[in-house]
This record gives C-alpha cells, sequence and structure tokens, in this order.
C-alpha cells in the first residue's frame, strides 16, 4: 500500500498526521502552514508524564527489593543465604545502603552501574560488599545493642559489643562485620567464631604457654558445671578449676590450633599489582585499609585458627615441641648467619650451598641396646668432615672449637663487667650498650658458635666492643679500643 492509499483511508492524511492530531499536534505541511497545538497535546504530555512516574517508582521499589536480586545467577546463593537468615524480613537495602537519603540517591546509581557490567558481562564472579555500622545501628533495628551489657553467646561465651565497637583492640578498630559476616554461603550475616578466635588467640600460644585476650574463665566462658562421662569416669570441672585452680590448659593443650598467619600470596586473590604490595609488612596501614576503611573480612587474609576442645583417645600424640620447645633455634640462626644484634649477616659457607644438618650430625650417639627404649640422637663428629672433604680437612673440627673457645675467652672479661650495667634496670646508651653486648656473648655460647666459625667471631668481637663502649659510657673503664 503506498503513501496515497494511506491518505485515502485516513482522508487525505498521512498515519503520522493522523496520530498527531489526535493528541493535538499539527505539524506544518508547507511555508505557510503553521504549528498548532491543542489543549489536549498537554494533556497528553501529562498523562506520559504520571505513566513515567508510577513506571520509575515501581521500578525503583522493586529494584530495592530482594527479589530483583535474586534475579541475577551469581546473587542466588546470597539470596537463598538471606531468606533462611534471621533477616529475611529487612529488605537488602536497609543493610547494603548507609542510612542516609543522599547516600542512598548514590549508592543506587552504583547498583544501576552493576546491572550495567551484569548486561555488559563485565562483573566479577566474587560479589562484594561494604555494610557500615551506621546500617546495623540505625532506628528500628540494632540501635541499643551498645547499651545492652554483657550477653550470652553460644556454649555460654559472654560477649559486650560495646568495648568491641568503641576501643581499639590490638590497636585497631573493628567494624560490626568484622564479626558478622558471610564467608561461608549459607551463612548470612552471622557470627564468624574463626574471627573471634583470629583475634584472641594469635600470638597467644607459644609452645605450651596460652594467654588468649580476655583468658578462658575470666572473661569469656566459664568451665562446664555438669558432670561429664568420659568412658568409665565421671568427673565434674569444678573440682578441679573452682577448688585447686588447675589451669584449663593443663588437661587442654590442644584447644587452640594453628597460628593465623597472613600470608602474602593471599594478597593476589584481590591485587594483581606488586607495587600495591609494597607497604604488605606495615602491621597498621594494612589492617586500617582493610578492617577499618574497607570492612574486609579478617579471613580473607589470614589463615584460620581453630579452637575446640579434642577429647582424643590417644592424648600422647603431640609435637616434640609440647615438652623440647625451640630447642634448636638458635643453631639455625648461627647457621644462617642472622640473629645477633649489630652484626651484618654472614650466612655460613655451608648452608649458602643447602648442606643440611644431616651431613655433620650422623654419627650415633645411642648404642644399639639404648637406643631399642630411648630412641637414636645424632651427633657431629669429625668424620663427616673428612667424609666429603677429604682428609685435609682432619682436625679442622678441633681447630674451629679452639677458634671460638679463645673468642669467647677475648670478651669474657668485659661482657662479665658490663653485665652489672645491664642488670641495674635503668635506661640510656650504657645500659642498652651493655645488654646487647651480654645476648651477643649468650647467643654464641649457647649456639655453639662452631656451627658458622666466622660469623660467631665477628659477633663476639661486637659484644666484647659493645662492653667495653657501655663501661666507658657508664665511667667504669677506658674508651673502647684503650687500655
Amino acid at each position: 500500500m503506498d503513501e496515497r492509499e494511506k491518505s485515502a483511508e485516513t482522508g487525505g492524511k498521512t498515519r503520522k498526521e493522523a496520530l498527531l492530531e489526535k493528541i493535538g499536534m499539527h505539524v506544518p505541511q508547507g511555508k505557510h502552514d503553521r504549528l498548532h497545538i491543542q489543549p489536549r497535546f498537554f494533556k497528553f504530555l501529562g498523562f506520559l508524564g504520571v505513566l513515567f512516574l508510577i513506571f520509575s517508582v515501581g521500578m525503583f521499589e522493586f529494584s530495592t527489593s530482594p527479589y530483583f536480586c535474586a534475579s541475577c545467577h551469581i546473587m542466588k546463593p546470597y539470596y537463598q543465604a538471606w531468606k533462611t537468615s534471621k533477616h529475611n524480613h529487612v529488605p537488602c537495602v536497609d543493610c547494603h545502603y548507609p542510612p542516609d537519603v543522599r547516600d542512598k540517591l548514590v549508592l543506587k546509581f552504583q547498583a544501576l552501574s552493576q546491572v550495567a557490567k551484569y548486561v555488559t558481562r563485565t562483573y566479577s564472579s566474587k560479589p562484594y560488599a561494604e555494610i557500615s555500622d551506621e546500617s546495623c545501628l540505625r532506628k528500628g533495628c540494632h540501635e541499643t545493642r551498645l547499651l545492652q551489657g554483657t550477653v550470652t553467646f553460644k556454649r555460654g561465651i559472654r560477649f559486650d559489643h560495646k568495648p568491641h565497637l568503641t576501643d581499639m583492640k590490638r590497636g585497631k578498630k573493628l567494624r560490626c562485620t568484622s564479626c558478622h559476616s558471610q564467608i561461608v554461603v549459607g551463612n548470612h550475616m552471622e557470627v564468624t567464631e574463626s574471627t573471634c578466635f583470629l583475634c584472641h588467640f594469635r600470638g597467644a600460644v607459644v609452645g605450651r604457654e596460652m594467654n588468649p585476650i580476655g583468658g578462658c574463665g575470666e572473661k569469656c566462658h566459664k568451665a562446664p558445671e555438669k558432670d561429664i562421662k568420659f568412658g568409665t569416669m565421671t568427673f565434674n570441672h569444678k573440682d578441679f578449676v573452682g577448688s585447686r585452680h588447675v589451669a584449663c590448659r593443663n588437661c587442654h593443650l590442644d584447644a587452640i590450633q594453628g597460628s593465623g598467619e597472613a600470608k602474602k600470596e593471599r594478597c593476589f586473590q584481590c591485587h594483581n599489582d606488586e607495587k600495591r604490595l609494597a607497604r604488605f609488612t606495615d602491621i597498621d596501614f594494612m589492617h586500617k585499609q582493610h578492617v577499618t576503611d574497607k570492612k574486609v573480612d579478617c579471613m580473607h587474609c589470614h589463615e584460620p585458627i581453630k579452637h575446640a576442645v579434642k577429647t582424643s583417645v590417644e592424648p600422647l600424640h603431640f609435637d616434640c615441641n609440647v615438652c623440647h620447645e625451640r630447642k634448636h633455634n638458635i643453631q639455625k640462626q648461627i647457621y644462617q648467619g642472622i640473629g645477633a644484634r649489630g652484626v651484618p649477616n654472614r650466612p655460613s659457607p655451608m648452608f649458602t650451598t643447602n648442606v643440611d644438618c644431616p651431613a655433620c650430625h650422623y654419627v650415633k650417639k645411642m648404642n644399639p641396646e639404648a637406643a631399642g627404649f630411648l630412641g637414636q640422637t645424632y651427633r657431629a663428629g669429625e668424620d663427616g668432615c673428612i667424609k666429603c672433604h677429604g682428609e685435609d680437612f682432619r682436625g679442622i673440627l678441633a681447630e674451629w672449637h679452639k677458634t671460638v673457645d679463645d673468642a669467647l675467652a677475648d670478651a669474657k672479661p668485659a661482657v662479665d663487667r658490663a653485665r652489672v650495667i645491664a642488670r641495674s634496670g635503668g635506661t640510656g646508651r650504657a645500659v642498652q650498650l651493655a645488654k646487647d653486648a651480654e645476648y651477643n656473648y649468650l647467643f654464641i655460647q649457647y649456639g655453639h658458635g662452631v656451627h658458622n666459625v666466622e660469623y660467631a667471631v665477628d659477633v663476639l668481637a661486637k659484644a666484647k666492643a659493645d662492653a667495653e663502649a657501655a663501661l666507658a659510657a657508664a665511667g667504669k673503664g677506658p674508651p673502647a679500643g684503650k687500655k
């Protein structure tokens, strides 16, 4: 059908002209024609405006509902976790948007950008959101939480929100989401006990010594009050903790497992630029950026620390360090040429060529009869030198021992005199020099300087010089280097 046929059907007008006329607008057809707008045109515009407003309000309300969140497949696990949580009566935006209306509008535009990312397939497969404390403590939600005082968590654990949110803990400012987070899909904003364990037990366990923040029964939880049956035996904690004041760790030595280390490799899960990791060792900066400012969950960076009472039927399966604590640390340091105060690192040549302990410690100390009951210990011997280096090295172990012994004897008089200054309880340069001298001397004496003779001689020379300098500074001897 051509344009003339269309015009015939509409009384000589095109469909476009007929449509415009219906809404009250006449478009000029020639030079002498004029634009005509009738009142119904403005009514039509008003009608469109009302429709647009209704549509916008409807879309705004729908886009702020949990059902809109669930429309995105990557959000469905979080939606299901919310649906089964205690917050399933609270719309997502009440938590994820701060209470301030202006900020809510700003974040609304941010949400639209996320929709655009979803449509263009440029979104991340790991959704991340920051929830401010103001959202949690707003009126009608948890506004009185800080005033409630001590509450009881599961298993009788006592907890007070106020000191955790208002005070600095370990020099860090905590947020609500520091403890209430979602590191396991399916638990939406539940308390993550791993965060509690990390903060309370990080660095609190050394060997068999255990000193968690808040203690065990002092502030966290009391000992069980009911009778406990274990095998054929029944006992009650009050007989031990209450009357005899037996420490928890005497029985529950393995109740804390893990060190909570933050490995640098974990940074690359979020950051792909090596330059951004330049301040990795700046602990205060890292925690301010991630915990205080960005509210990143602790377990994104730290290895977990487990805390549970294990009632094992094999109670003697412990690591040797439980009884033999840090037995060879100092020997390792001397071999690596590190650990002394004020002395440049100087690793043993054998250490730099990856020679390990068994190369020298291979002589059996226990005879076969005793070894059957006591186990076997291996000691170092000169044969270890000869089997690798040949007969030219016979006698070298004795020379090393003599060199270290002579250096110890040379430094001992000055160090012994400086010990009085080191233990005076004072402060100042003389005291610090005396303490460094005593530390370096004992470092070699107890670490066996024969593990790295050159380094041992350097350390003992530094110990003697520091001791003489301390005596001179305290007015108890000539300046270092003078007699």
